[in-house]
C-alpha cells in the first residue's frame, strides 16, 4: 500500500473514533489503518473477519483512487425486462 498522506490519516483516524457510519466503511477503514501500520493481508483479513481477497482489494482500490474506495460500488440490480 502507497503511504498515506496526513490528511488520509487525519480521515481514516476521524472515521474511527466516530464509529457513526456504515459497517462497510468502517470495516475498509480499520484495513487501511492496519495496512498502513504494516501488517500484511491474512493478519488484517482476520482482524476485520473478511477473506483476503477483499483484503487486497481494498487496498488496491485505495492505491488507485485514495479514500472513495471507502464507499461501496453497489451495481443497480438487474436489468428490467419490461420494455416502454
Amino acid at each position: 500500500m502507497r503511504r498515506l498522506t496526513d490528511q488520509e490519516g487525519q480521515k481514516l483516524q476521524q472515521i474511527m473514533r466516530r464509529g457513526s457510519t456504515s459497517a462497510v466503511r468502517y470495516r475498509r477503514t480499520m484495513m487501511l489503518l492496519a495496512s498502513a501500520g504494516g501488517n500484511r493481508v491474512p493478519v488484517i483479513a482476520q482482524l476485520v473477519q473478511a477473506d483476503e481477497g477483499t483484503g487486497r482489494e481494498v487496498i488496491h482500490r485505495f492505491d488507485e483512487i485514495g479514500l472513495a474506495c471507502l464507499d461501496p460500488q453497489c451495481a443497480g440490480g438487474r436489468p428490467r425486462l419490461l420494455t416502454p
